[in-house]
C-alpha cells in the first residue's frame, strides 16, 4: 500500500508520469500540406486523468533568438490513461499556405504536451522542414 501511495505522489510530482510521443511518417512538409500522424501516450505506473493534449506549431528564429506559436490545436480533452496502457490518437494538422519555409536560422518544431491534474504536464519535441509548395 505504501508503494501504491508513493508512485501516485510522485506521478503527481511528474516523476514516472505517463508519456506522450507524436509520431510523423515524415519530417519535411509543403506549405498548405495536412501532416498526418499519430500520438502515443504510454501509461504510467498509476491510473491518471489527462486534461487534454496540446499540439503546437513553433518557428524558431536562431537569429533573433525568439519562438513565436503559429499555429496549435487540442486533441482530446479529459480522459483517464491507465497503469501501463499504451493508446493511440490520429493526429491531422495543416501547415499553413503562407508560411516562411525553413533555412538555417528558421526552424520549425511541433510541441506536444499533455496535461494532467495539478499543472503537471509531459512533453515532446518534434522539428520538421517547411519547404514551398511545390509546382
Amino acid at each position: 500500500m505504501k508503494g501504491l501511495l508513493l508512485r501516485k505522489y510522485m506521478s503527481l510530482m511528474g516523476v514516472g508520469a505517463a508519456k506522450i510521443d507524436l509520431q510523423l511518417p515524415k519530417e519535411d512538409y509543403c506549405c498548405g500540406e495536412t501532416v498526418k500522424g499519430v500520438i502515443q501516450i504510454e501509461g504510467s505506473t498509476v491510473d491518471q486523468r489527462i486534461n487534454r493534449i496540446d499540439c503546437e506549431l513553433i518557428r524558431i528564429d536562431k537569429n533573433a533568438k525568439t519562438e513565436s506559436l503559429i499555429d496549435s490545436t487540442t486533441i482530446l480533452t479529459s480522459t483517464v490513461i491507465n497503469a501501463e496502457e499504451e493508446s493511440e490518437r490520429n493526429f491531422t494538422f495543416k501547415i499553413p499556405e503562407n508560411l516562411p519555409h525553413s533555412t538555417k536560422t528558421i526552424v520549425y518544431r511541433f510541441r506536444t504536451r499533455l496535461s494532467f491534474n495539478k499543472g503537471v504536464e509531459s512533453e515532446d519535441l518534434d522539428i520538421i522542414t517547411v519547404s514551398q509548395m511545390s509546382g
